[in-house]
């Protein structure tokens, strides 16, 4: 498949994993913290941690699969512009304490999880 069908296709699945997965957060935890926006970042982490290794270590990855999974599906499925909004949105609300948390998680659990992706992929 030519790289700009893999782009898209990898966006448009993407895409429509992050729809899925944070409305099923959101119904399962609710709304009064961006929990599904979290959980999306932190697997798209650990996702982009397992496809690096499996595509710069194991070479199990060609280029190819490289486009379509980390360009496409985990550039479209990570959701970084949402987290920053619903952070300002917090803090327009008057919960700072609330966006600080928000940061604070998103960004130390995010290395947590990419870290987690590439032990993972190494042991695979």
């Amino acid at each position: 498949m030519p790289k700009w069908g893999s782009l898209i296709l990898g966006g448009s699945l993407g895409t429509v994993a992050r729809y899925a997965l944070a409305g099923a957060v959101y119904r399962i935890w609710g709304t009064t913290f961006p929990y599904g926006t979290l959980a999306v970042n932190l697997i798209g982490c650990f996702l982009v941690g397992i496809f690096a290794v499996l595509s710069e270590e194991k070479f199990i990855l060609g280029p190819a699969a490289r486009v379509f999974l980390m360009i496409g599906f985990c550039g479209a499925f990570t959701t970084f512009s949402t987290f920053v909004l619903e952070t300002a949105n917090l803090m327009k609300d008057g919960e700072n304490a609330r966006a600080l948390l928000n940061v604070l998680l998103s960004v130390l659990l995010g290395f947590a999880a990419l870290r987690l992706g590439i032990v993972t992929a190494r042991i695979i």
